[in-house]
């Protein structure tokens, strides 16, 4: 991995919901870090090497650690700074917050995947990729139902964003914007709203800027 970085280098690629949590985190915590974007196509040697799982986001420390899950590089980034209070929802329990991302990574994205991607599922979708598509995407908007009705007080654990808000909602950005005439017709204001307000924020515009491929020196 040659010399060791004087910041945390997260490596990233912008519109991955995985990485965009952690640059959300990394933000809100105000931890300076090397943003190095990748080209999923071409995955640098020295995030390889680092993590030869070869996804993104994967932060390596400046004493060497490598942490290769976004819940991860979340929860590191605001164990050291939660100005937000991210992690300490006042009207829930961590257990509760645990639940509401637990769900999202699982059922929910498996879902998501199958609605979005569905050529990528030859064997499961039989013949039927409209169906297959649209079969998932019934199953996601039980779900999302469920999150409309959590959001009475504006998020997801009562009146201020949370971890959960904010390792879920990249994920609801992505589902929305796969059909999103769909989206805007289904009777979820509250959902709506909250997405809007999420990708209407500077937080989010921060993280959704755009840089270069990153190459090593010398390239």
């Amino acid at each position: 991995m040659g010399a060791l970085p004087a910041l945390p280098i997260l490596y990233s690629f912008r519109r991955c919901p995985y990485a965009m949590r952690a640059r959300l985190a990394l933000a809100i915590s105000k931890q300076p870090h090397e943003l190095r974007e990748v080209v999923l196509r071409n995955k640098p040697a020295d995030m390889l090497a680092a993590s030869p799982k070869g996804t993104v986001p994967v932060l390596v420390l400046p004493g060497g650690e490598v942490i290769e899950e976004s819940l991860d590089i979340m929860r590191w980034a605001l164990a050291r700074n939660d100005p937000a209070q991210w992690l300490s929802p006042p009207q829930a329990s961590q257990q509760e917050m645990d639940a509401l991302i637990d769900a999202n990574d699982g059922d929910f994205k498996r879902y998501l995947d199958r609605y979005k991607y569905p050529n990528r599922y030859p064997q499961e979708s039989e013949g039927d990729v409209a169906g297959f598509a649209l079969k998932h995407r019934s199953e996601a908007a039980q779900w999302l139902a469920q999150l409309n009705d959590r959001l009475a007080s504006g998020w997801l654990l009562g009146a201020q964003a949370s971890l959960a808000d904010m390792a879920i909602l990249p994920f609801i950005r992505q589902f929305a914007r796969t059909d999103a005439d769909w989206f805007a017709a289904q009777p979820w204001p509250r959902l709506q709203s909250w997405l809007a307000v999420f990708e209407g924020s500077e937080l989010h515009a921060g993280v959704m800027a755009k840089h270069p491929p990153w190459e090593p020196a010398g390239a």
